[in-house]
């Protein structure tokens, strides 16, 4: 794939709950990271948790500083987004080198998070929150 602004770039895609991510990987890069249009400490504020979600991937294979990333995420909310970003990140490093597969299996990137939220059942409060009981 080439993007004919930016050089040659490598994708991948993740989900979590009910957000997804595109990222676009650029070797080669200084380490920066945008999110949205916005840099990723403006994006998720002063969460520090969430950074360190979305860059372990990178941090595992000790590729911290190697790649330039662009990520494009919507749905969910800041917890669900930075997963979401994790899993894309690890697609995409797995198409970088394929032999980097078993390491980031290992650690977890790669299996997608089956984790919803349950839906509202009907004659309770939401999912299994019921009605208080009344004896008389």
């Amino acid at each position: 794939m080439a993007d004919t602004t930016r050089g040659e770039y490598y994708y991948g895609m993740g989900r979590r709950k009910t957000a997804v991510a595109r990222v676009r990987l650029f070797p080669n890069g200084d380490g920066t990271i945008t999110i949205n249009g916005k840099s990723s400490g403006a994006y998720f504020g002063n969460r520090e948790s969430l950074n360190a979600t979305m860059t372990a991937p990178l941090r595992v294979l000790d590729l911290n500083d190697a790649y330039t990333m662009t990520i494009r995420v919507v749905g969910g909310g800041t917890s669900g987004q930075a997963g979401a970003i994790r899993h894309a990140v690890a697609r995409a490093l797995v198409r970088v080198n394929p032999d980097w597969k078993p390491t980031l299996r290992k650690a977890g990137f790669l299996t997608r998070d089956p984790r919803m939220k349950e839906r509202k059942k009907p004659g309770l409060k939401r999912a299994r929150k019921a009605p208080q009981y009344t004896k008389r």
